[in-house]
């Protein structure tokens, strides 16, 4: 495969497609509503997923974390397929295409966008690089959360209401819930080889067995969160229905992830991402039936 492929990840690429999509399919109804909008937001969200991709990638192999004795797929800066200056210089490039991109994003939804933007380049950055690694303290699982959830989802919605809604909030938590599983697995699979490195991520503190337990919560939680929505008259009933479909590839997931450990946990990363795009776009869809 293409190094450059290795490096920006396609399979955790549907954790930024899938919460933009949700927001913006939200705000169909809306007169003011804009496709122009919505596709330069989903743009904007994946050169940002592709930048934090590559700054993991580069900054795991400057502190050491990142090993031959790593057990998941292939960094193309610890293998030496891409050289580290590289990386670095891609993941500079990308940032600065998603300032780009969000410049129109910013002018058309003013500050509070401003300072969405400001917060996702510096936790972009600070994910796995800068004097405290979000990563290494226990905290990936709670930035996928804020920013490829709620960050998305609501901030998405309001770019093009200039205003939020109790429902864009609610799906925000869901959609956060999942891509903080996706980030749980990537974590657990990694307990031993993060523990040598004296990476301190959540799956490290709480141990694999309390992982285990966690990712049923995040996987399943999100389903309670829209039938919740749907029974209080937040959210219609047609887009809980087909999202709740996905909830077969939940059950699936959750077995799965407790049947294994260590390297046999790669393939539940992509698969635990494709339950976030799944759910996502049946929710979207069933939207789009009732807008």
């Amino acid at each position: 495969m293409n190094p450059w492929i290795l490096a920006i990840r396609p399979r955790t690429l549907p954790a930024a497609i899938g919460p933009l999509l949700i927001g913006n399919i939200l705000a169909l109804h809306l007169e003011s509503y804009s496709w122009l909008i919505a596709a330069t937001s989903m743009l904007c969200a994946v050169l940002l997923q592709i930048a934090v991709n590559l700054a993991n990638d580069y900054f795991d192999f400057k502190n050491g974390i990142d090993t031959a004795e790593r057990l998941g797929p292939v960094r193309v800066t610890q293998s030496g397929l891409i050289p580290p200056t590289s990386v670095r210089n891609a993941m500079i490039f990308c940032l600065l295409m998603a300032l780009a991109v969000g410049s129109y994003l910013i002018w058309h939804g003013g500050w509070p966008i401003a300072i969405l933007a400001t917060a996702a380049i510096l936790g972009a950055l600070g994910y796995s690089g800068g004097p405290y690694p979000l990563a290494s303290h226990g905290l990936g699982e709670v930035a996928a959360f804020i920013f490829f959830g709620l960050v998305a989802v609501v901030g998405s919605y309001y770019l093009q209401a200039g205003d939020t809604t109790i429902n864009a909030w609610l799906l925000g938590c869901a959609i956060g819930l999942f891509n903080a599983a996706i980030m749980l697995v990537n974590n657990t699979r990694d307990i031993r080889t993060d523990t040598q490195a004296g990476k301190h991520t959540l799956a490290v503190r709480i141990g694999e067995a309390q992982s285990k337990v966690l990712y049923q919560a995040l996987i399943y939680l999100p389903f309670g969160l829209v039938i919740a929505g749907f029974l209080l008259g937040i959210l219609p009933g047609l887009p809980v229905l087909l999202a709740g479909l996905s909830l077969l590839i939940a059950r699936k997931l959750s077995s799965d992830f407790y049947a294994v450990s260590g390297e046999a946990l790669n393939p539940l990363l992509g698969r635990t991402a494709k339950l976030t795009m799944i759910f996502s776009t049946l929710f979207s869809v069933g939207l789009v039936f009732t807008a």
